[in-house]
């Protein structure tokens, strides 16, 4: 047994088996690439879901933990420090928006948008207690909490989970005559409508253009909030800052969360002005590690990043680029090509009994990881900083190993 499958082993026997890796077992990350424990190098193709989009273990970020690490990393909230408040005031000019809620994953951050949401249709629109709805899509993706999965139409994330929270209308994605008929029917009692402005986890399914727009101006009209789920699809993934920023729209509520720290370690936050965030007070919400110091320092350092290195610019350069190159290729194993800046995805047409998995398993071997997501779909997110050279060279591998199928 090597030392792989040593590791391999540990993790099943002694973990719970809630996840289904790819057979590699990675030591070491720096900028677009990681490396096994036995030394073989590849190109991160998946970025931690998009965690990583400043690279792995950029010196930068990993300096700002380091430094705080050795002064003070945790007060709780109990009491003031001086990092959270230059965190909230950088993040929130940052993003134009006055005020963050600061928490730690991208569950909690869905989870505490879902709460302001309801907080403000009861406290500003007027609806009645305990009646507020918040509208969500099909496909979608928020988490993995019970309230999070009671709006899940996937039967592997609800299935024997429930009895399910109650006060979700689930609609088709990019339908917003559906979203239209459910306010014209329901708008009264509507607080919020929370979207991601691609879906991820349903193999980054992109909207039609305009889609997003249209379903803002509906949210408008019925007074109801516009709440952007930005956890895999901000932080410069799609080409922009945000997705959102493609049809020029400012969402009521921007949930952040992965890229936020650039992977280093769990940060997320949720955005809001003061008319939604103010409507939860002292001892009404929290978490203790939410904001903690490392958090601040990290975060700060992880947004600079993306500034100083234009990382937006270069998500939508390379971005064409791949989906270019993959365009052109010919192959009866692609079914489509589809994406925004580099978050990117192949649809796998199964041949001679070869799906997905199989060839993310040869890319493996070749050089380039990534993962299916729904059997036949490959989601290709490499980290931000990957240089064009690098791309292209990743690329290749990419082709030669869907060829070996043919």
């Amino acid at each position: 047994m090597n030392r792989s499958e040593e590791f391999i082993e540990l993790e099943h026997r002694y973990g719970a088996h809630n996840y289904h890796p790819l057979p590699v077992v990675l030591a070491k990350g720096e900028g677009a690439f990681v490396w096994d424990v036995e030394g073989k190098k590849y190109f991160d193709f998946l970025s931690a879901y998009s965690a990583v989009n400043q690279g792995h273990c950029h010196p930068k970020i990993v300096k700002a933990l380091c430094d705080q690490a050795q002064t003070l990393t945790l007060t709780s909230r109990a009491f003031y420090n001086d990092c959270l408040g230059p965190y909230e005031k950088y993040i929130t000019e940052y993003f134009g928006y006055d005020k963050v809620l600061p928490m730690n994953t991208g569950a909690e951050a869905d989870e505490t948008a879902l709460k302001l949401t309801r907080r403000w249709g009861y406290k500003v629109k007027g609806i009645p207690d305990n009646e507020a709805i918040i509208i969500c899509c099909e496909g979608n993706f928020h988490g993995r909490t019970i309230s999070i999965i009671s709006m899940s139409s996937d039967p592997d994330s609800y299935g024997q989970f429930g009895p399910y929270t109650p006060g979700f209308i689930q609609i088709p994605y990019n339908d917003s005559k559906a979203l239209e008929d459910v306010l014209e029917k329901h708008g009264d009692k509507v607080a919020g409508f929370l979207v991601e402005p691609i879906q991820g986890e349903a193999g980054v399914f992109v909207p039609d253009n305009g889609y997003l727009k249209t379903c803002y101006d509906l949210c408008k009209k019925h007074n109801v909030l516009f709440i952007a789920d930005e956890v895999q699809t901000g932080i410069a993934r799609t080409g922009k800052l945000l997705a959102s920023d493609h049809e020029g729209i400012r969402p009521d509520i921007i949930i952040l969360g992965k890229a936020l720290s650039g992977g280093v370690i769990p940060v997320s936050a949720v955005l809001a002005d003061d008319d939604i965030m103010l409507t939860i007070g002292p001892g009404e919400h929290g978490s203790t590690f939410g904001g903690f110091c490392l958090a601040g320092k990290v975060a700060v350092a992880a947004l600079e990043v993306v500034k100083e290195e234009k990382l937006a610019e270069k998500s939508e350069y390379l971005g064409q680029i791949f989906r270019d190159e993959m365009n052109n290729f010919k192959s009866e194993m692609i079914e489509l090509v589809r994406g925004k800046g580099l978050l990117n995805a192949i649809i796998i047409r199964p041949k001679n009994g070869k799906e997905a998995w199989d060839v993310c398993v040869k890319m493996r071997d070749m050089g380039v990881l990534a993962k299916p997501t729904h059997g036949h779909i490959i989601r290709f997110a490499p980290p931000l900083v990957i240089t064009e050279p690098e791309l292209r060279e990743a690329i290749e591998i990419i082709k030669k190993a869907i060829q070996f199928f043919e």
